[in-house]
């Protein structure tokens, strides 16, 4: 399960918009690290997220969510991989089959990317994120840490 503690910006009727602070990934280095360069480069933008909610909310307050594992990875999967997969069928269909030469198979190649992204793009609109949430806390507690987030 991937956790995250996140704090309610808007509400909508049903809908509540939560908003994630940025941390740093460490603080033992002062920003000298490649984690901590790319969060101060693009950390600065913060994305909202919806998500019904029955309870009652107020904004400022802060949600616990929680992610399934598996359905991260089968998302990544999905993205990452069928591309990869479906260039390397267009290459060794453009050698085997056509034998073409090296230009033709990159454009066999990058072609079937291009697909494996399209299919991986339909596939990973179905799949569906079951978000849950853990935890809702008081918001008479402090901003600091909670819980060791």
């Amino acid at each position: 399960m991937i956790e995250q503690t996140l704090t309610v910006s808007e509400l909508k009727g049903n809908t509540a918009w939560l908003i994630s602070e940025q941390k740093p990934a460490c603080e033992g280095c002062n920003g000298k690290c490649g984690s901590q360069v790319f969060s101060k480069l693009f950390g600065t933008h913060k994305k909202a997220f919806p998500l019904s909610i029955s309870q009652k909310l107020s904004v400022g307050q802060k949600v616990k969510l929680a992610l399934d594992d598996s359905k991260v990875v089968q998302h990544a999967l999905w993205v990452y991989l069928l591309p990869l997969i479906m260039a390397f069928i267009g290459m060794f269909s453009a050698l085997l089959l056509f034998s073409l030469s090296e230009p033709g198979q990159i454009g066999f190649a990058a072609f079937f990317a291009f697909l494996g992204f399209l299919v991986a793009k339909k596939k990973g609109q179905s799949l569906k994120h079951e978000v849950k949430v853990i935890k809702i806390y008081p918001i008479s507690l402090p901003v600091t840490q909670i819980d060791g987030d």
